[in-house]
Parts: C-alpha cells; sequence; structure tokens
C-alpha cells in the first residue's frame, strides 16, 4: 500500500524519526502553503482514524506561531507521528493534498557520512574542510561548497581546501551534496583565522595540532565611559571554546574569542583570563589586569614653580563624576486617533505618528504606531507598553488627538468618547506614568499634542502621587490654550511635530532639545502668541534619547513580553500563488502602521494564449470596497507609502488590525481573458494570513479588572460610591477617567485648533478664536519617508536570491 521509490525514506519509519533537517524543511513547506498549508493537512488526516485531529489539537498548534520559531506544522506533525504516523502514511496524506514541495522532502536518500568540522588556523596556512556524502543506488554524488550565501568558486569535490589562508577567508562555510533531482546541506562549520604577527618557531604550528594558544590579552588602564576590548586566539580542531573570567569567576554569556564592553563602569575592574578548551584539552590564557579610572586622563608637567589653586581640584573632580548615562532598552507608544465618532475629525495625527515613528526607529527605540483608538484598545496597548518596562528603560508617549487638563492632570480622549466625555471615558497621562515609575524606568517622555482647556464637565479631581524622578512632559500648548495642526489642500503635520521632528536626532539633554524646539514655535508667525510649547521637567541627569543601549540583566516574563511584542510586529511573509491556468501571482505587505496593513498583488507569469488577467482581493468584509484593489496607494488613503511600494500592482489598505480577533482569511480572485475565448475566466483560491502586525496582541479584549491605569482615586468612583452603575464601574476600574465638552468655533484664515481637546468647543471658557492656516503648495505626492518602511519584498528577494545560488549541476 505505501510502495515508495527506492531514493526514498523506509515507509514503515514513525515521522517523529526522521532528520531534523527533513522536518524541519517539511514544515517550512507547510506553514508558508495556504490552502495545502498545515490546516489542510490536519483535515485530511481526519480521513483516518488513527490520527484523528481535534479542534482544540489545531487550536494549539496554531498557537505555536506566537513562540519563538513556534511552527504549527512540526507541531502537527509531531502530534500525529506520537499517534504512530509513519512515512507511507504521510506520502498518502500528501499526495491527497496533491503537496509536490513536501513530497520532495520525503525523497532524499543521500545519507552524510563525513561531516566538516569547524577549524581555527593562523593566517598563512592550510585547511582542509571535508564532506562526504553516499546515496541508497550508489548514484554519483556532486558537491558544492558555500561561503555563507556565495557559492566558493572551483569546489566541486568533497574536500575544499583553502591554502594559504588569508584573513577573508574567515566566515560560515556549508556544503550541498546532489543526486539527481535530490540534495542534502551539511552542517555549516566554521573557520576563524587569527592574525598572529610571525614570531619563532610559531609559524610551524601544524592548524591541526595539539591546542595552543597564540593570541594573548593585553592589560589596559580605561575610563570609565570607554570601551574595553580584550582579545585571546587559539589554534585547534575543531574550533575552541571560549569561556572569559573575571577575578575568577565566570562571566555569563561571554564566550568568544573576542570580549567586548562599549560603556567602562568602575565594577568592571579586575583581572581577567579566558579559558580554552578543544575536545579533551583545555588550557588558560594569560591573566590580565584592567584598571577602570574616572574622569579624563590629564598629565600635568611641571616646569619650575606651579600654583593650583583648590577651585580647580574641585572642577576636576566634578568633571570626573560625569559619566554618560544610557538605556537598558528603548520603549515608544505612539498614538494618533482621528476619526473621532462623536466629535471633529482631525487630519494631522496621521502624519505626525507616522514621521516620529521613522525617527524614534533610527535612534534604536522599539516603537507601536497606532492610530484611532477605542477606550478599551487604547488601555490595552498602554498596558502591553507597561509590560516592556524594566529598570533603566526610556518610555516614551506619544499621543496626538483630542485631550484636555484638569486640576493639572492631562486626559487622553479615544475615538468612541461620548459627547461630552467626562474622566472615566479617557485616559489619565499622570497615571500612566506613575505606573511607569513603579517599573524604576531610566526616563519618562511624554509628548501630548493636544489641547489642555479646562473641561466643565468634568468635575473629579484625580490624586495622584508621583516620584520626583527622570520625568519630562513636553506639551504642544501651554495649560487653558488650544494645540494647532496645519491644514492644506494634502497632508501636513501639527505645529509641534513640524518643529520636533527637525531637532529630534540631535544628541542634546532632551530638555534642551525640547527648549529649541520650543524657541523655533515662538517663530512662527502663524501661531505666534496662539501657541507656546511648554516643558515640564524633574530631570537632573545629562539624559537624551540618543544615549546607548546596553542592556541589562531582566526576568524571563520581561523577555517573554519582548518576544511576544517582536512577534506582533512581523509582517506575514509574502507569497506565491500558482493557479491551474499558467498564472502566477504574489502577494506581497507593507505596514503604515502598527494597525495598518496594505497588501499588494502583483501578475508576475503569465500564459502566452492569455491576453490579460487580473488579480483581486475579496471577501474582506470589514473593509470598505473604497479602499480595495486600487492601483495606486494613493487610491486607498494610503498617501505615506507613495513611491515606497513596488509600482504596477493593485494595492488594498487595511486598517483597525486591533479589531481582528481571527485570522485573516481573505478570497484572491484571478478574471483572465483567452485570446481565443470571448467571455472572462474566473479561479479563486483561500488566503489565511494568521493575525498581522498588532492584531496578535488582542487589544480588542475587554479591559481587565487590574488593568494599568485605575491609581488614582475618584471622588464618585465606585471605590467610593455604591451607588456607580455596571458601565460606569467598568469604566473607573480599568481606566482612569477623562472627558471633554463639544462645540464649534469661528474660524479666522490663519491656522486651525486642532480640535483636541475641550477647549475647542464653544462649551468652554477663553473660547474666543481658531485659526486655519493655508498651505497650498503641499501635496500627499511630495510627502517621503524618511526611512525605508517595513516590507516583506526585501527578505523574500534576499532568499530568494540565496535559493537561486543553489543550483543543482546537471
Amino acid at each position: 500500500m505505501h510502495k515508495m521509490s527506492q531514493d526514498s525514506y523506509d515507509s514503515s519509519l514513525n515521522i517523529n524519526l526522521l532528520k531534523e533537517s527533513v522536518l524541519k524543511r517539511l514544515g517550512e513547506a507547510l506553514d508558508k502553503a495556504n490552502s495545502k498549508g498545515w490546516r489542510k493537512l490536519g483535515e485530511t488526516v481526519n480521513s483516518d482514524r488513527r490520527f484523528r485531529v481535534s479542534l482544540g489539537d489545531m487550536e494549539m498548534c496554531s498557537l505555536k506561531v506566537l513562540q519563538v520559531e513556534g511552527s504549527p506544522s512540526r507541531s502537527l506533525l509531531r502530534l500525529i507521528g506520537d499517534r504512530g504516523c509513519t512515512v507511507g502514511d504521510l506520502v498518502d496524506f500528501l499526495k491527497m493534498m496533491g503537496h509536490t514541495e513536501a513530497l520532495q522532502c520525503l525523497k532524499s536518500g543521500i545519507q552524510i557520512l563525513i561531516q566538516p568540522q569547524s577549524v581555527a588556523v593562523i593566517v598563512g596556512h592550510s585547511v582542509r574542510l571535508s564532506c562526504y556524502a553516499a546515496a541508497t543506488l550508489g548514484s554519483i554524488m556532486q558537491y558544492q561548497w558555500f561561503k555563507a550565501k556565495k557559492e566558493v568558486p572551483g569546489s566541486s569535490s568533497s574536500d575544499l581546501v583553502l591554502s594559504p589562508v588569508q584573513l577573508q577567508d574567515a566566515g560560515f562555510y556549508i556544503c550541498r551534496v546532489n543526486c539527481g533531482d535530490s540534495f542534502e546541506f551539511s552542517h555549516w562549520v566554521q573557520v576563524d583565522v587569527l592574525n598572529v604577527t610571525p614570531a619563532y618557531g610559531l609559524m610551524s604550528i601544524p592548524s591541526e595540532g595539539r591546542l595552543r594558544v597564540v593570541i594573548q590579552p593585553k592589560p589596559q588602564s580605561l575610563l570609565v565611559g570607554d570601551a574595553l576590548y580584550l582579545e585571546c586566539g587559539a589554534v585547534g580542531k575543531p574550533l575552541p571554546h571560549y569561556q572569559w573570567y573575571r577575578n575568577g569567576a565566570p562571566l555569563k554569556n561571554v564566550t568568544k574569542r573576542k570580549l567586548r564592553i562599549p560603556y567602562l563602569m568602575l565594577e568592571h575592574q579586575g583581572r581577567y583570563r579566558c579559558e580554552i578548551s578543544c575536545n579533551n584539552e583545555r588550557t588558560w590564557s594569560n591573566e590580565v589586569d584592567i584598571l577602570v579610572v574616572k574622569g579624563p586622563r590629564t598629565s600635568f608637567q611641571f616646569s619650575g614653580a606651579t600654583e593650583c589653586s583648590e577651585d580647580d581640584f574641585i572642577a576636576i573632580g566634578q568633571y570626573n563624576s560625569l559619566e554618560k548615562p544610557y538605556a537598558t532598552d528603548k520603549v515608544a507608544l505612539l498614538i494618533g486617533n482621528m476619526s473621532y465618532q462623536n466629535h471633529p475629525q482631525l487630519k494631522a495625527p496621521m502624519v505626525d505618528v507616522y514621521d516620529l515613528t521613522n525617527l524614534l526607529r533610527q535612534l534604536n527605540f522599539k516603537v507601536v504606531s497606532l492610530l484611532d483608538l477605542t477606550e478599551s484598545e487604547m488601555r490595552n496597548a498602554v498596558e502591553e507598553f507597561l509590560s516592556l518596562l524594566h529598570k533603566g528603560v526610556y518610555g516614551l508617549l506619544y499621543y496626538a488627538g483630542h485631550g484636555y487638563e484638569n486640576f493639572g492632570n492631562s486626559f487622553m480622549v479615544p475615538v468612541d468618547a461620548p459627547n461630552p466625555y467626562r474622566s472615566a471615558n479617557c485616559l489619565c497621562v499622570q497615571s500612566i506614568l506613575k505606573l511607569m515609575q513603579e517599573k524604576e524606568t531610566g526616563l519618562n517622555v511624554f509628548l501630548l499634542d493636544m489641547c489642555r482647556k479646562r473641561n466643565l464637565h468634568d468635575k473629579d479631581m484625580p490624586n495622584v502621587i508621583l516620584k520626583v524622578t527622570a520625568n519630562v512632559f513636553g506639551y504642544a500648548t501651554c495649560q487653558d490654550a488650544e494645540a494647532f495642526e496645519l491644514s492644506s489642500s494634502g497632508l501636513t503635520n501639527g505645529v509641534f511635530i513640524k518643529f520636533l521632528k527637525e531637532r529630534l536626532l540631535e544628541d542634546e539633554k532632551i530638555t534642551v532639545l525640547l527648549d529649541s524646539v520650543a524657541e523655533d514655535m515662538g517663530q512662527f508667525d502663524p501661531t505666534k502668541g496662539k501657541q507656546a510649547l511648554e516643558i515640564r521637567s524633574s530631570l537632573s541627569e545629562r539624559r537624551s534619547l540618543t544615549d546607548p543601549i546596553l542592556p541589562g540583566e531582566c526576568s524571563d516574563v520581561i523577555q517573554a513580553h519582548s518576544l511576544l511584542w517582536a512577534k506582533a510586529h512581523e509582517l506575514p511573509e509574502s507569497m506565491t500563488l500558482d493557479f491551474e491556468c499558467g498564472v502566477q501571482i504574489k502577494l506581497g505587505f507593507a505596514a503604515e502602521f502598527s494597525n495598518v496593513l496594505v497588501i499588494y498583488t502583483n501578475i508576475v507569469k503569465m500564459p502566452e494564449d492569455m491576453s490579460s488577467c487580473q488579480a483581486h482581493l475579496l471577501n474582506l468584509s470589514d473593509l470598505d470596497p473604497k479602499m480595495m484593489n486600487k492601483e495606486t496607494p494613493e487610491e486607498t488613503g494610503s498617501y505615506l507609502l507613495s513611491g515606497s511600494l513596488p509600482q504596477h500592482c493593485l494595492y488594498t489598505r487595511l486598517s483597525s488590525l486591533q479589531k481582528l480577533k481571527e485570522n485573516l482569511f481573505f478570497t484572491v480572485c484571478l478574471q483572465a481573458i483567452f485570446k481565443s475565448l470571448d467571455e472572462p475566466v474566473q479561479w479563486t483560491k483561500e488566503v489565511n494570513i494568521g493575525k498581522p502586525l498588532i492584531a496578535k496582541l488582542d487589544l480588542h479584549r475587554p479591559t481587565r479588572r487590574n488593568s494599568c491605569q485605575q491609581t488614582c482615586l475618584m471622588p464618585h468612583s465606585p471605590c467610593t460610591s455604591p451607588s456607580a452603575s455596571p458601565v460606569a464601574e467598568r469604566l473607573l476600574i480599568h481606566g482612569i477617567p477623562c472627558n471633554h465638552p463639544q462645540s464649534s468655533s469661528p474660524f479666522l484664515r490663519v491656522c486651525e485648533p486642532l480640535h483636541r481637546a475641550a477647549g475647542a468647543y464653544a462649551d468652554c471658557e477663553h473660547d474666543d478664536y481658531a485659526y486655519h492656516y493655508e498651505d497650498n503648495s503641499y501635496s500627499p505626492y511630495m510627502l517621503q519617508p524618511s526611512v525605508p518602511i517595513e516590507a516583506t519584498e526585501d527578505i523574500e528577494d534576499m532568499q530568494n536570491r540565496f535559493m537561486d545560488s543553489l543550483h543543482v549541476y546537471n
């Protein structure tokens, strides 16, 4: 029943006993497939009662995608293997699915008998890397050697000889063994080339002889803030292993030949040496002293009598105590609310968040950028942001949208806030800051691009007690005043970001940088005397957004959150769809924001007997049809990616990914016209891209009762008043209240206020003017991103170039 070709694996072999390399290829083939992927395999397996998998089993497999290097396919294969599934059974299932790529993984009868070994060698010596394989039928083996992704010229034998070895030969090598249509890769091996100055007797050391140290570390005297480089090296085969010690104790995870500490502190001083082992041999490098000194190295040469005053020594001592600050990580949450359900719409937050995202990424911040969040989504986003903070982290929160300030507390207004809104419907900035301080963060920066008018509907007085620590507030406008966004025929920034983005990359103390922005804004005629940046700070150190990151120790929980956060910002892999008619379509993805995805389709192959064809996306029920299958990104509303996406595609823009509760399925519909037919012909394929980007974090979930922002009690909150309604109880327990009245202001043609606050409306006091600044010279087509957008195209092209280079000899 399970008859297989002679160059295949034994059909009675349990699939769990397949080689790791084969299982890995199987997993990759099933993970990336769509209609023939792992879910289809699960359905097919259910035709055999012996291996039937339940919905719970499939759900368990799907959750593997949230794990580091997790694979639903590998989980499913392991599951049915535990139930006795053999290679023959699996082949039958894959044939039923028509999955030829996965079947090919099981047709490799090549067995590598001798694997190459890593080696450390001195410049000028010779190296031989050997790989030997055999096939089931004794077929002729052909070999290809690669250094990283490039094939080594003339390397067509089982031995790769490098003689004499040069520094540029150092790197990682792999051998591909070819036999007909099958191939197998060897293990990766490393060639470490040591640049050793010739000395008596040294150059006669054989590269494959006994372990011997040829590079010794050197003692050094350095300043606090300097970088320490220590190097040792030994020749041997296989490659020697290294472990560095300080003062007799092993240094955790310091197991490379070279030790580097980018920013020295006093505690790094001590005696260093390295343990080197190879096979059963072990030896040590010399032990050296590393002296770390505060202050500059200043040598005084006295010729004759020289006086030094006491003040001179005090100044020197103060200078010596200065140490450059650093962050253990940098994390930023950027929220731009525009599409309000019950309040005036805004335009600038989208451009402001986009520009700020690009700049902060250049400063090595982990950035999540979100548009148009409801109250529960904002609270959950803040909760995820807080989970990434720990000791020494720089945390930055930017908010653009409607807002207000009462009794010294600032409130951010979600897009679903009622009219009028109160503190129960909004998020209190100071409450978030209190929770950040509890994480012992190194720097807390709030950039609030909203109005700060009083909200007369909100009588609550939050009681938030904050620590005096490294806090910096940059308010886009002064207390009881409005913030403005520039208005134009296209897209443009708010006034605050217009000037902030010109200086954000400067290596200045954050408060000095914001002072400069305030001066720039003060010279801007349209808003002079109407909007002025206000800075509040309790920062005593010279901390800057450009400070280096020196990771500290953090808990497993923090590491797990960071890994999940990284997974939640991965784009779906671009994919190729092959239709029966011979048409091949490429699906690509780009992230405009963390919750806005652009999907683009391109016809890459079309039969000669076909005159035209087009591929449309269908069944995206929650998406506005006006944003689907357009010939330019601008037609979908994606002005910010104009010029950055591949051309000659159809584009679809999917926003509000945070609302996605299940995997994202859609249909690709191919409509084609053949030269011999008058009527168009249609084919469809179903595509599942999982939960893309921020959707993996499930921000749509109800706010938890122990959630982040209930830290300051309100006089009439459920905590103090038993008569509160269930809805009010949910709102108050899950967040710090906020609100905002409504109005429509008269305006002169100067500058439009960001209706980002209660103060922009007629119910508020001091609502004398609103301004509108015309800038008709601006066009959205002129806007260019400051850094390349995230897109899957580059990664796939890189993979394709590598795979194309791995050709099989004929």
